[in-house]
């Protein structure tokens, strides 16, 4: 895709997608283990309570790179709009963008299974 092809699309998809759909799931994704920590306690064993300990440290994790690494990309990028040179802009974002998505989206995952690992015992 061109540079300016590419700067639309993701300016456009950075002013859509935040709404309550995404703060639902944004949220939720630190509320799933916290709340799956108070599932059944009495049943728990220490490796269980570990478990659901470090999905919510990756969760947080996951947050905190997106509010201090994704959202400061998105807010220049946009900023960056009508100044002209498109391929400037998409070189400061692309890659470092894609870089913390992959990071955070490693973390999700992580989370995701350390939680189901904890209650499946």
């Amino acid at each position: 895709m061109d540079d300016a092809s590419f700067t639309l699309v993701m300016r456009t998809v950075n002013r859509k997608v935040p709404g309550p759909l995404f703060l639902l799931l944004f949220l939720g994704s630190l509320a799933f283990p916290a709340v799956s920590f108070f599932v059944a306690p009495e049943a728990r064993d220490e490796s269980e309570g570990t478990l659901v300990g470090v999905a919510a440290l990756c969760a947080l994790a996951g947050h905190l790179i997106t509010s201090s690494g994704n959202v400061p990309l998105n807010n220049a990028l946009e900023s960056s709009r009508g100044r002209g040179d498109e391929r400037a802009a998409r070189m400061a974002f692309e890659g470092r963008w894609n870089a913390l998505h992959g990071v955070r989206t490693l973390l999700a995952v992580a989370a995701f299974v350390l939680v189901a690992a904890a209650l499946a015992r």
